[in-house]
């Protein structure tokens, strides 16, 4: 083959290449959500899986399977088909790596925002968190607080991160809080219940735990400020032929990652602060001679239009006043914007390397311009198809969750969760003293 026509062939590859994104492939899928066909969306995940069922995973967890497999864990989730989720829940948090922002190395966001090679899936810390406090669920509609406990130990380990590390505490781990304290509390385990309560009171305040936080400081000998006032707040307690019901709304999705077109002097522009001289200089260089107009970077969808409505609660009836304790397509956003600046500075840093690249390959053709054009534009062309924007996420987390925890009469209740025009009825049947989960993921 001649030079010209290699050239022209992978030219043509690269074409052919651009456009092969995640949110491309999972589009059926959210097409599927949008629809309310819950059992379609896996069918598209299970085929983008490589899978017959959704009983099944593949052998290795390797590129976007992880992440798939953890769009499905949610969904069977929102299908009660909770003994699947979990083991979705499971394989997935192993599978996926968490992005260190604690050291917001550009390296490592470059890394995370581009797909040379479709690799491991790194996660930012947000959805690691939400893959064990989601877990914790699954294994409170099963009744097991044996698993429920270990999922919140393995919990505790992204608390202490973000506390530590980050130095902060966010809306998700207020819901993890309020849901592993609860299983502590249920097992009998008032301090390690009490801690959890605590990291939650830290993200926001709670009146409907006061109640149980009062409850535990009785049993236990872990005290704070928080706790404290929480406790002094607390109603009388209800009477012994009682238990308790835990009920949890997840409703709409947080937004997914959608790869972004920015014409180079505004990303530069945006980054001055941020990029290194040498780099504004080439990418200057590239657009005042007409050879790159426009930079590719993922970012995160639009809100839907009129937002995520509300959810809502009745048990025997009556209506239950349900609390938004976790706007999860808010802490995407946010934590998104620590990785923004360093986003574009990775996408513009990437093209003049693929432009050094082109020139490159352009001098070794010699004399013959034509080739040498060609040769660059090829080289160029194949090395912009694989810089692809990495446009993988969990996209099918909630965006909001809603939490009402009360007390109510021992025997046979039946709850009525809806949002986002999913309802869920269930009977639960609630023992003296007892405890009872019912919950909804209205994913649409």
């Amino acid at each position: 083959m001649t030079p010209l026509a290699r050239g022209g062939f992978f030219f043509a590859i690269a074409l052919l290449s651009v456009g092969c994104d995640h949110s491309s492939r999972t589009l059926k899928m959210r097409t599927a959500l949008d629809a309310w066909q819950p059992a379609v969306a896996i069918k598209e995940l299970d085929k983008e899986l490589g899978v017959k069922s959704d009983r099944e995973r593949p052998k290795k967890l390797d590129g976007d399977k992880a992440i798939l497999v953890l769009d499905r864990a949610t969904l069977q989730q929102a299908l009660t088909q909770y003994e699947l989720s979990e083991g979705d829940y499971q394989a997935a948090d192993k599978a996926i790596d968490m992005l260190d922002l604690s050291h917001n190395a550009g390296d490592s966001i470059g890394k995370y925002i581009f797909s040379d090679s479709v690799g491991r899936y790194v996660a930012p810390p947000y959805e690691k968190l939400l893959i064990n406090t989601l877990n914790i669920l699954n294994y409170l509609e099963l009744n097991d607080l044996s698993g429920a406990r270990v999922e919140a130990r393995r919990l505790a380990i992204m608390h202490k991160y973000y506390k530590d590390r980050l130095h902060q505490h966010n809306a998700a781990m207020g819901l993890g809080g309020l849901l592993a304290g609860f299983v502590f509390e249920q097992s009998g385990d008032a301090n390690e219940a009490l801690h959890y309560y605590d990291d939650a009171l830290a993200t926001g305040s709670y009146p409907a735990l006061s109640e149980s936080i009062a409850r535990a400081m009785v049993n236990g000998s872990y005290e704070t400020p928080r706790l404290r006032a929480a406790a002094a707040s607390a109603p009388a307690s209800a009477s012994g032929d009682s238990g308790e019901l835990l009920l949890v709304i997840g409703y709409g999705r947080v937004p997914h990652k959608i790869a972004e077109r920015m014409p180079i002097g505004l990303a530069l522009t945006a980054v001055s602060g941020s990029i290194h001289p040498s780099n504004v200089s080439a990418a200057n260089k590239l657009a005042a001679q007409g050879l790159v107009t426009w930079v590719n970077f993922p970012t995160l969808a639009p809100a839907p239009p009129g937002g995520y409505g509300t959810a809502s609660a009745t048990v025997d009836g009556a209506v239950v006043n349900t609390s938004d304790v976790a706007d999860l397509a808010g802490e995407a956003r946010r934590e998104w914007k620590t990785v923004e600046a360093a986003t574009i500075v990775s996408a513009i840093t990437r093209l003049v390397t693929r432009y050094a690249a082109g020139e490159a390959a352009r001098a070794a053709a010699g004399s013959n311009e034509l080739i040498g054009v060609l040769a660059s534009l090829a080289t160029q062309g194949v090395l912009t198809a694989l810089d692809t924007p990495d446009t993988r996420s969990w996209e099918t987390l909630p965006a909001r969750v809603s939490v009402a925890r009360i007390t109510v009469p021992a025997g046979r209740r039946r709850v009525v969760l809806s949002a986002r025009g999913v309802t869920r009825t269930q009977e639960v049947d609630i023992q003296k003293n007892g405890w009872g989960v019912v919950t909804l993921m209205a994913l649409r």
